[in-house]
Formats: C-alpha cells, structure tokens, sequence
C-alpha cells in the first residue's frame, strides 16, 4: 500500500473511533407552571381544565396522566359583578348516569372517562336559579386561579353572534375520488374592523356494521367538535364584506381510526351527516389560537420561523375563551 494512501487509512480510523465517545446533554429542568384550558359558550356552563407543565421526554404512563391535573384549586369566574366559585369534579367520582352525561358533553367515551380520571373546573347549578352561570352574549368573563403560590387571571369575552350564510359539501376531485370531499361556507362579516371567527365541525352519523375496526362499528363518528388546522381566521382583508371559506375535516390528536389514517384522513364522505358550530371570538383569543397553530405547524422543522405563544392569561400558561356559536348541520350527498 502506497504511503499516502496508509495515512488516509489510518486518519479514516481514527475518525471512526472518535465517533464512539459517548456524548451527554444536560437538558434544563422544565419551570412547573400552570396551564389553564377553558372555554364558555352561550347557554352552556364553563370548562376549566388545569394541568402542570410536563418535560418534553417526561413519561406519559397512566400514572404520570394522572398526576398531570392540579387538584383543590381555587377557580373563580366573575360577570357582571358576581363571582361564582367553580367546583372541582373528577370523572372517578360520577355516577354511571352522570358519566354517560359527562360522555356526551365533554365528546369523550364512557370508556375514556373511566381509564383517565379526568378533572375538571365548573358548576351545576339549576336553570333560572340565582347563582346560576352559564354563558350570555355580549358577557364579559374574569377568571381566577389561586393554587399555593401559583396566581392566574384571564379575561374573555362571548362575543356577538355572526349567522352562517350557507354551507354546503363538495368533492374535491372527482376524477380521484368520488366520494370524498371538504365542506364549504359563507358568510358576510359585520361592518366593524377587528372581528375574528373559528370553524368547528363534527360528524354525527355513525359508523356501518362492516367497516375493518370492530370497535367503532355501530358509533357515532365523532364524539365531539373538532377544530381542523388553521381554523381560526379574523377580517383583516374583508371587513363588512360577505365570502366564502372552506376547511377539510379536522382530527382528533393522536387518533387511530381507520378513517384517520388512510385516504378518507381530513375528508368527510358522501353519506355523513354533519354538525357546524361556526364561532366569533375576541381578539386576544384569535392571537392566541393563531399562535398555537403556528408553533403546532412548526413543530420539527428546521426552517421555522419562531413564533411565540400569545396567551390571554397573565401567571400561567393557555387560555380562557368565549365562543359566540352558531349551528348548522348538512348532509354530504353528490
């Protein structure tokens, strides 16, 4: 062997034997904050879900599920200058005639809720009653949460309705599929700069008896509204003007439905029966929205232009929203 050609040799192995050095990074422990989830609609009670923030390679076991939720909190919610405490309620604690309540309210199955002790923040109380707290149009709403040392406030808004003009199912290619397509809309935005809308949709008839996975044969195909990527958009480019929109089907996180994972993924099909819950927001839950989506989208990519998250809270992480919803259901034919 040539000289030069040894010295290669031997550089080559000297450099494959470096590359067997064990390399250690010290990632920085996560700040414990509190991440707040809550949600109200007109005629409906509220929804607060707290959970602790979580390390990016931290165990999600059942266990660690678990110990995600913060528990005896205390959860205020203040409009028009009454305050109502909210209640903690945890799924473990419910009846069975409460759970299927809780089922059909919360879109998670009966199963779910009784595998995942899921808790949440908010109070029963009867219709017309003077303690009552539901949502109202044109309501402002001031959350509270005290926990230790932890201290949170957000305020939202319900803001007023905007109707849906028409919405309607088209396929999307016909020469590719006959049968799949998306569901479009319109509607005429109010002459008032600054309003913000988001989509949500959820398919109410239920599965065949024949389709491949036995545990979904004879259910309802979604269980709750689901909001599909990019579904928050405001009027910055047709304030008092009418247009049309369109959104494919929006997928629950981590699905493993069939449907979720071969063609019909993020279609509705010929044959479905859909619910549209189109809502306005306030501004600050439209940034709010917008940001997550972003830093979701952005998740992994190397290029990504950093984005930060634009919470309504002040003391912790997510946010408190109010919907102004409107409902409509259409029937997807050809």
């Amino acid at each position: 062997m040539k000289p030069f050609l040894i010295l290669i040799a031997i550089y080559l192995l000297a450099t494959l034997c470096s590359c067997e050095k064990e390399i250690t990074v010290d990632l920085p422990e996560v700040e414990r904050k509190i991440v707040v989830e809550g949600s109200i609609l007109p005629g409906e009670i509220p929804l607060v879900i707290l959970t602790w923030t979580q390390g990016y390679f931290e165990p999600t076991d059942a266990t660690s599920l678990q110990n995600i939720f913060v528990h005896d909190a205390n959860v205020t919610i203040t409009e028009n200058g009454r305050v109502h405490r909210l209640d903690e309620i945890c799924s473990s604690d419910l009846t069975p005639d409460q759970l299927a309540f809780a089922s059909t309210f919360l879109g998670l199955s009966v199963e779910s809720l009784q595998s995942l002790n899921l808790c949440v923040y908010t109070k029963f109380s009867l219709p017309g009653s003077q303690d009552a707290l539901v949502g109202a149009v044109n309501t402002t709403y001031k959350l509270e949460v005290h926990k230790d040392n932890y201290h949170i406030t957000g305020e939202t808004k319900i803001p007023s309705l905007v109707e849906l003009d028409t919405v309607y199912f088209d396929i999307i290619n016909p020469d590719f599929q006959d049968s799949l397509g998306i569901l479009f809309g319109n509607l005429t935005d109010p002459d008032t700069s600054g309003n913000a809308y988001r989509w949500f949709a959820k398919r109410i008839n239920r599965y065949p008896m024949n389709v491949p996975d036995e545990n979904l044969r004879g259910q309802q195909k979604d269980l709750t509204f689901i909001a599909p990527f990019g579904s928050v958009y405001d009027d910055s480019f047709f304030n008092g003007l009418s247009f049309e929109f369109a959104y494919p089907r929006g997928i629950e996180s981590n699905s493993s439905k069939f449907d979720d994972l071969n063609d019909e993924r993020a279609f509705f099909k010929v044959g479905d029966t859909v619910a549209i819950r189109g809502c306005t927001i306030d501004r600050a839950s439209f940034k709010f929205i917008r940001s997550l989506e972003a830093q979701v989208g952005n998740q992994g990519s190397p290029f990504a232009v950093p984005f930060n998250l634009e919470s309504n809270l002040t003391g912790g992480l997510g946010a408190f929203i109010g919907y102004g919803a409107v409902y409509d259901t259409i029937v997807c034919v050809r």
